[in-house]
């Protein structure tokens, strides 16, 4: 999710509603801990008691190898103002990996307990702390001595995304794998991985008994999911009640204006087109007219040519 996850779609989606928390991008920490302003600066809505002007919690998520840098980092975010560090043991990027961070940890247990258990005891009591994994690196060899590693360490929660990091994205997750983690830990499990409608979720529900769940690229091809999938439950388990809430969905064109509304606060015009295009690629997924026009979308060239042509292609 780096690249796209930062404060301004979260300020989006935050918009919309229907979660219970954000995330932030992951914030790498390498050859240094990250400063007290650095955070500021990574993850603004820190300064907003680590929340997003409509009140959704953001966690603050770390990427790294370095046990000793990443729990100066985290005493420093809390510093800043953060609420909940998250780590994450769970990118597949090659990139990433190649710097020792994100899933390539899933071959060394001893390294997630060594990192969990520097944030366990640097944090104070009321600081939330979690981690997130994918099934293993190549394999799946080393799962549950993961979940152990990390469990151990005094993690509260666990995101496990159903998949191994030589799957990269490749479907199916497996559910099963994620349930019987579930059945094994105390931790609380979120099952994350291929839940894009009502019924992925219930059937991720059946399988894995997980009542927790987690939506990253759904959400960039489909920003209204998380009201959609809470109206839904909200209408499943109010059968008897005569005030449902229900779902008002507003056009496409209308949230994409929002966006560039926010990225260019930041962001001269090359750089919110830019954006703009690569939301597209993940919008096509849920949006056939996305689809169908896309190679048109990327050849605008000003962002009143490209809203234009979106509204154009909304309405026909």
């Amino acid at each position: 999710m780096e690249g796209v996850m930062d404060h301004t779609m979260r300020s989006l989606l935050s918009s919309i509603g229907g979660m219970d928390y954000l995330v932030s991008e992951f914030i790498r920490v390498s050859q240094n801990a990250i400063p007290v302003t650095g955070f500021r600066r990574l993850v603004p809505e820190i300064e907003k008691n680590s929340q997003t002007e409509y009140g959704h919690p953001v966690h603050v998520q770390f990427l790294g190898s370095n046990a000793e840098r990443i729990a100066q980092s985290a005493i420093n975010a809390v510093a800043a103002g953060a609420t909940h560090i998250d780590m994450n043991f769970g990118c597949p990027a090659k990139r990433v990996n190649g710097h020792g961070g994100g899933s390539v940890l899933l071959q060394t247990p001893e390294q997630l307990h060594e990192i969990m258990s520097s944030l366990y005891k640097a944090l104070p009591n009321h600081i939330g702390l979690s981690a997130k994994i994918r099934l293993g690196y190549e394999d799946e060899a080393l799962l549950f001595e993961n979940v152990s590693a990390i469990e151990d360490a005094g993690t509260q929660t666990l995101t496990v995304h159903g998949r191994t990091k030589k799957d990269g994205y490749r479907p199916p997750a497996r559910w099963e794998k994620i349930g019987d983690i579930n059945a094994r830990s105390k931790m609380r499990i979120i099952a994350n991985g291929d839940i894009e409608n009502f019924d992925a979720l219930m059937r991720c529900h059946d399988i894995t008994g997980c009542v927790d769940f987690m939506i990253g690229r759904g959400s960039l091809s489909n920003p209204f999911i998380f009201q959609q999938l809470k109206t839904k439950l909200q209408a499943e388990d109010a059968l008897h009640s005569n005030s449902i809430d229900t779902l008002t969905r507003e056009p496409l064109l209308q949230l994409v204006e929002q966006y560039q509304k926010n990225l260019r606060k930041e962001c001269d015009e090359f750089a919110t087109m830019g954006r703009l295009k690569q939301w597209c690629a993940h919008l096509r997924k849920h949006y056939p007219y996305i689809e169908t026009n896309l190679r048109e979308l990327r050849n605008t060239t000003t962002i009143e040519e490209f809203l234009h042509l979106l509204d154009k292609i909304e309405r026909d």
